[in-house]
């Protein structure tokens, strides 16, 4: 059974800083890019940052320098490192894993962690 569980969102000030963590189980994690995506209230969910298997990285033009993607394969964990975060940050966090073979996409998607940003 594949699990992805999402931990650290909450609440902060603006400013402040958030550490989003996605443990993986059930899938073989350094096969697979790595993303968090969000959907704010009334928004469509959006690609935040994604990691590939092999460690590249992109983000989402409105978190380009305040937000770092980052994995740890020996613990199956993929992180969200938030800075500088502002209310239009405001959105449940969702993390995804992702893998491209011919004729088949395999895509996973944990249960959210809903993110508060106060002004």
């Amino acid at each position: 059974q594949v699990q992805l569980v999402e931990s650290g969102g909450g609440l902060v000030q603006a400013g402040g800083s958030l550490r989003l963590s996605c443990a993986v189980s059930g899938i073989i994690f350094s096969i697979h890019t790595m993303g968090w995506y969000r959907q704010a209230p009334g928004k469509q969910l959006e690609l935040v940052a994604a990691i590939t298997s092999g460690g590249s990285t992109n983000y989402a033009n409105s978190v380009k320098g305040r937000f770092t993607i980052s994995r740890d394969n020996a613990k199956k964990t993929v992180y969200l490192q938030m800075n500088s975060l502002k209310p239009e940050d405001v959105a449940v966090y969702y993390c995804n894993a992702a893998r491209l073979v011919p004729g088949k996409t395999y895509d996973y998607w944990g249960q959210g962690t809903q993110v508060t940003v106060s002004s």
